[in-house]
């Protein structure tokens, strides 16, 4: 079944159009002639039409919910991952500035993959000098307990492609304890990231009483995983503890730490990049009418209580969908 009339910010041609969403305020500091719209196709909704685990196909019954500044959720397409790369750092420096004037700090949870590299842009000008770097505390939604400078640490990956090139504070990087064991490091670090949100630095949701991130970065597997909650997991069922713990993850290395989708779904907004033909077959499921509730995959349970979730995608990882 093909996607529902939605509506859609692009030409009719094959190239790009230019796609400005909700502008945060104060401006960012990026300088003006250095701005780009988010390029792309983008398809919206607003968030007085989305139940609780509606995809974004099935929302914006209205030419004019393209450009809602309400708009909850958003699905843009990009013909290069290189136009990718520069709005993903475009809309995070514009949240970076955001929330640094709104609350002096900027919390960024990072995951591992692919998405490490299509921050690249972040660390070029005009955004590495223009990024007021101080104002952020980096976490991460999932990591592998695993020494630090391991192959497989999602730390090491961060601080070897983006956070080596950027000058945030060594003290507002916070990695897992990784001498710990599995549940050590989950409880090591939901430890700190409440200490965190009592000094102030970590918002706490209004709604549910869990941390509440200004950003999450993250990409998807293409079994619909995110984090490190797998399909059919007990882990994704975890509601009360803000970070758990996995050791037999189906995916190598077995042991990990990985937020809880409360904790995920009270974030202000989520960027979540999904890129490639071999995630096609979730994508599809998560954004197509075929919408099976009772059997949904992580990703499909990824629903922010208040905040904005952009789906940054190329044609390969769209192209089970048809009429976008």
């Amino acid at each position: 079944m093909s996607l529902p009339a939605v509506a859609t910010a692009v030409a009719a041609s094959t190239s790009l159009s230019s796609v400005s969403p909700r502008r945060s305020s104060p401006a960012s500091r990026v300088p003006a002639p250095h701005r780009r719209s988010l390029h792309g196709r983008l398809l919206s909704s607003s968030s007085s039409s989305l139940s609780p685990l509606a995809p974004v196909s099935a929302v914006a019954s209205s030419p004019a919910a393209a450009g809602e500044a309400a708009s909850r959720k958003k699905l843009i397409i990009f013909d290069a991952e290189e136009e990718l790369a520069a709005s993903l750092a475009e809309h995070t420096a514009e949240l970076s500035a955001k929330f640094a004037a709104e609350r002096g700090a900027f919390t960024v949870v990072l995951s591992g993959g692919s998405l490490v590299k299509a921050l690249r842009k972040l660390a070029e000008p005009p955004y590495l000098e223009a990024v007021d770097w101080s104002r952020w505390h980096v976490f991460w939604v999932d990591e592998r307990v695993v020494p630090k400078d391991h192959a497989d640490s999602n730390y090491k990956l961060a601080s070897d492609e983006f956070l080596s090139k950027v000058p945030i504070p060594a003290g507002q990087v916070y990695a897992i304890n990784d001498a710990l064991s599995a549940e050590g490091a989950a409880e090591g670090y939901e430890t700190r990231l409440k200490q965190l949100v009592k000094d102030g630095v970590i918002g706490m949701s209004p709604v549910n009483r869990f941390p509440k991130f200004d950003l999450m970065l993250m990409g998807m597997g293409p079994d619909g995983h995110v984090a490190s909650l797998f399909p059919g997991h007990p882990v994704v069922h975890e509601n009360q503890k803000w970070v758990t713990f996995v050791k037999d993850s189906p995916k190598p290395p077995p042991e990990r730490i990985t937020f809880t989708l409360p904790v995920i779904n009270s974030s202000a907004y989520i960027s979540l990049v999904v890129t490639g033909a071999g995630k096609a077959g979730a994508v599809h499921k998560a954004l197509s009418e075929e919408h099976n509730t009772s059997d949904l995959l992580p990703v499909e349970m990824v629903s922010l209580q208040d905040g904005e979730l952009t789906w940054f995608t190329d044609k390969p990882a769209v192209s089970m969908l048809s009429r976008i």
